[in-house]
């Protein structure tokens, strides 16, 4: 996210972008995050395909929001977008997104695929696991794993990611109720179309 980051391994940008899509979505940013994302530099320098560039001008936006906004204004429009009065104005869980319905066989499918990595849900968590902070922070602890071979984050991109996050991320950006969330939306959008061409070569 900033000059710093040529000395970090492919695996470690991507990991880390999850990881902050997770902490952005999960809940309202902390403080420190927000100080984080208003120091961004510079985008992550990868390769210079036209995905490249339209990550690296998110990364930018992603700063120039942080920068014009506060804790008061995020936290209202987080609730306003994945809260609500009953529900925001969206819903943030794959099988919503897959169904039209929560709970449905999209979940069902996703903890079984969780139980085989010998992922578990902690007790202190009450969203479903198919939550897009939840997928995001999965994808992060895969691409970290040195013991999870790179076909698997293929398989488990495309069973419970690539389908339908990048939609999600697309009405992020153009929801009604979102400011600071526009640059998430962005982000998150062309971030998971440059991971979809990437895990696409992988063996």
């Amino acid at each position: 996210m900033n000059s710093n980051t040529a000395a970090f391994s492919e695996e470690q940008l991507r990991a880390g972008t999850y990881a902050l899509l997770a902490g952005m979505l999960a809940y309202p940013l902390p403080d420190d995050l927000l100080v984080r994302l208003s120091g961004i530099e510079e985008a992550p320098e990868r390769d210079n395909t036209q995905n490249f560039d339209a990550l690296a001008k998110a990364w930018i936006g992603l700063k120039q929001a942080a920068a014009k906004t506060d804790m008061g204004v995020i936290d209202d429009e987080y609730h306003a977008l994945f809260i609500g009065m009953g529900r925001g104005e969206l819903v943030p869980y794959a099988s919503w997104y897959l169904t039209g319905f929560l709970m449905e066989k999209p979940l069902g499918d996703l903890r079984a695929d969780l139980a085989l990595l010998g992922y578990e849900r902690q007790r202190d968590v009450r969203e479903p696991e198919d939550h897009v902070a939840a997928l995001c922070e999965v994808m992060a602890m895969l691409v970290m794993d040195n013991d999870i071979p790179t076909g698997m984050q293929r398989k488990f991109f495309a069973a419970h990611l690539g389908s339908w996050m990048e939609t999600f991320f697309l009405d992020v950006e153009k929801a009604h109720n979102a400011t600071f969330y526009q640059a998430v939306g962005r982000l998150g959008c062309e971030f998971i179309r440059l991971e979809k061409r990437y895990l696409s070569m992988l063996v």
